[in-house]
């Protein structure tokens, strides 16, 4: 096992949009070394946020991998760091990076608190198991609250916020930190060092109390995940070193039992290195994460990985992009033993082999060549080309499977088309290439009206595909209006009878399938498929073709065409043709008998739900709350932050489209708004009929 892996972090930055990801990922590559001057985001010069839209829109829209170097405790320790998005509408990003991280910093603005899209990657956080610790930012900005956003993570998050640092001073005032384990003072010094000095100085007086009180909790809530440091304690508080206490807080850590709290100001340069000295001391490496688990792909059987060069190679591909130069490049994260350029891996989903051509070690977009990439590591790999992302490279010899990634479904779709003849071929490429990058994003052909859809997250991830699609790829576009991504379901139970029978000359087809369609029980979704035939009135190898059916037919049900998430079919009887059944006879009766028997149940169509939240100043509360209603909206709370008022509520997606507009019109520009999707609901009977009307209009039409 490689030592140097106790001194590797893999690690990501996340939060909600706009709370300081990226000038904190910046300062962090300033002060390790790896860049010599601050990017900033404002200014749209920022390293990791390379994309010319992320430039433009001072928003990160990809998740960008780094490696840096940082000197703690005499040893030098290795940082993967990924930088994921804040934007709801690229959440997949955040996922799949948190899939393949060791640890995570959530950070936080000191003003805006526990936002509705830091919520969200909290909970993706615990969905992986990701040991974190929590930066409170922009401790000098107006309104600044350490203390209340402490008790935000607490109550909204049902975190245990442990802080290690409390503040001197906030907004205009903020000078510094209290260093609550070592007692104390650390100042920065307003000169040209861009942070780089600062000194320890005394607590000031007026905080000694205050810095004891926090020091005593921070003991107790250590202690408490440990009997014998805790008894040691209680024997003789003074008898615990430093080393030891900022051990057992590790350990806390990776069982995730409390989460250490640290703050200060990106912007200002202040609080950084306190930070990266935190991330060596407290966060897991890969050995302290384990060993990896997975499937072995010929016998099934739960096998497992150590983080260890000589195992048997086990990597998974986490993310893949388009570079301009080097082509397709598959991110990895190597879990056990080493790859290497020039070698062959396996992928067991495909059931083929792999050459790796070239590897790479990333800083943004920016690759630094590598012949080798050994266990707990991150790098990128060209040359694989049947990959998708959440495949497992692995030992041609020694196969496994790991647990791959789900992705939500898209809630939103354009039609689109080029504007030249000549592009057409050129669309489809780009439209390939982009749907391989991102697993939200779907194109489909609309069989009745011939034209291309694609599929996204919201508004803005659609709008920054078209604009990749213009800038990257040479095509321009006419877009549609947005559409909703509807559903249907059905809501009643029917018994239904397929005969399908066909003559042809020669050898004809016949099948014969009785079935109970019904609403899929709860919990369930996609087809909830049940063979209850007696007597094999069926042979068994005709009845994985009615399944295959029915889960073909689900793509388009009988209201307006739109898929169905979920359906239980129960196959109670049928009958067969010695010479003229056969397993496409199956398919085609249970496609059939999927577009006759919902014709007779009761069906609905479902919209996508958002939970959607606004902060705004009090006297546009009443108008804010209004348009709600307007919207089919529903109000589920409200709260104060600071001097705003928090209104939050779930609002059909149907009517949302350019809602940012009028909210500025509403507000005078001075509310905020922020979406996510929430989940499908019932369409309104009146509506339903408008809605089904409209789109059989339009596909008549066309």
């Amino acid at each position: 096992m490689s030592k140097d892996l106790i001194y590797t972090r893999n690690i990501g930055i996340m939060a909600h949009i706009d709370a300081g990801k990226t000038t904190t990922t910046e300062r962090i590559l300033f002060y390790s070394g790896i860049t010599h001057r601050m990017g900033e985001v404002h200014d749209g010069a920022a390293t990791m946020d390379w994309m010319v839209q992320e430039q433009e829109r001072g928003i990160t829209i990809t998740s960008a991998a780094t490696t840096c170097f940082w000197d703690y405790n005499n040893n030098k320790y290795k940082i993967n760091i990924i930088d994921t998005p804040g934007h709801v509408d690229f959440t997949v990003e955040v996922e799949r990076s948190l899939r393949v991280l060791d640890g995570a910093v959530a950070v936080f603005c000191a003003v805006g608190g526990v936002e509705p899209q830091s919520e969200t990657v909290w909970r993706q956080a615990d969905k992986y198991n990701v040991p974190r610790m929590a930066f409170i930012n922009k401790m000098d900005r107006t309104g600044a609250d350490f203390y209340g956003v402490v008790n935000q993570i607490k109550e909204k998050l049902g975190a245990n916020p442990v802080p290690m640092q409390i503040p001197i001073g906030s907004e205009d005032n903020f000078k510094g930190i209290i260093d609550l384990i070592e007692r104390r003072a650390i100042l920065w010094k307003e000169d040209e060092t861009m942070g780089t000095n600062y000194e320890y100085s005394d607590i000031p007086e007026e905080l000694i109390e205050e810095t004891e009180e926090w020091r005593e909790k921070l003991i107790e809530a250590v202690c408490e995940s440990d009997d014998d440091l805790l008894e040691r304690f209680f024997e003789n508080r003074e008898a615990i070193s430093v080393e030891e206490f900022m051990e057992a807080t590790r350990k806390a850590v990776i069982n995730r039992t409390i989460v250490p709290i640290l703050c200060g100001a990106a912007f200002k340069n202040k609080g950084i290195q306190r930070l990266l000295d935190a991330i060596s001391a407290l966060l897991p490496s890969p050995i302290d994460v384990g060993a990896v688990n997975g499937i072995n792909p010929n016998n099934d059987e739960e096998i497992t990985r150590e983080p260890d060069t000589e195992q048997p190679l086990a990597a998974l591909a986490f993310k893949i992009a388009t570079d301009p130069f080097v082509g397709r490049l598959v991110f990895l994260r190597v879990y056990s033993g080493v790859i290497e350029s020039g070698m062959n891996v396996f992928n067991p989903r495909t059931g083929k082999k792999e050459r790796i051509t070239r590897l790479y070690q990333m800083h943004a977009n920016k690759q630094i060549p590598r012949e080798r990439i050994e266990a707990g590591d991150i790098c990128a790999a060209v040359g694989l080309k049947n990959l998708v992302t959440g495949d497992t490279l692995c030992d041609i010899k020694k196969p496994i499977y790991l647990e791959s990634m789900t992705f939500p479904d898209p809630v939103i779709g354009v039609a689109i088309e080029p504007k030249t003849q000549q592009d057409i071929d050129k669309l489809s490429i780009a439209l390939g290439k982009l749907a391989e990058e991102d697993p939200t994003f779907r194109v489909k052909t609309d069989e009745d009206s011939g034209q291309t859809i694609i599929n996204g997250m919201g508004e803005l991830h659609l709008e920054i595909l078209i604009d990749r699609l213009k800038r990257e790829f040479k095509v321009e576009c006419n877009v549609g209006a947005p559409q909703v991504a509807y559903k249907e379901a059905i809501v009643s139970t029917v018994a239904h009878r397929e005969i399908f029978k066909k003559q042809t000359g020669g050898r004809g087809k016949f099948a014969d399938i009785q079935v109970e369609l019904s609403p899929a029980d709860p919990g369930e979704s996609g087809l909830q498929f049940v063979d209850a035939i007696k007597g094999g009135n069926i042979p068994k190898e005709y009845i994985p073709s009615v399944e295959k059916g029915f889960k073909e037919a689900m793509r388009n049900g009988v209201l307006a065409g739109f898929p169905l998430d979920s359906l239980k079919v129960v196959l109670k009887d049928g009958s067969f043709h010695a010479v003229d059944s056969d397993a496409l006879s199956f398919e085609i009766a249970a496609k059939q008998a999927f577009k006759h028997g919902l014709a007779k149940a009761k069906s609905v169509l479902l919209e996508p739900i958002m939970a959607a939240e606004v902060v705004t100043p009090e006297e546009y509360m009443g108008d804010v709350i209004a348009d709600f209603n307007k919207r089919r909206g529903q109000i589920e709370g409200m709260e104060s932050k600071a001097n705003s008022k928090v209104i939050k509520a779930k609002v059909p997606l149907a009517e949302k489209f350019g809602y940012v507009t009028v909210l500025r019109t509403l507000t005078s520009g001075r509310a905020t708004s922020t979406m996510e999707f929430s989940h499908y609901d019932e369409v309104p009977a009146e509506l339903a009929g408008k809605i089904i009307d409209k789109i059989k209009g339009i596909k008549s039409t066309v």
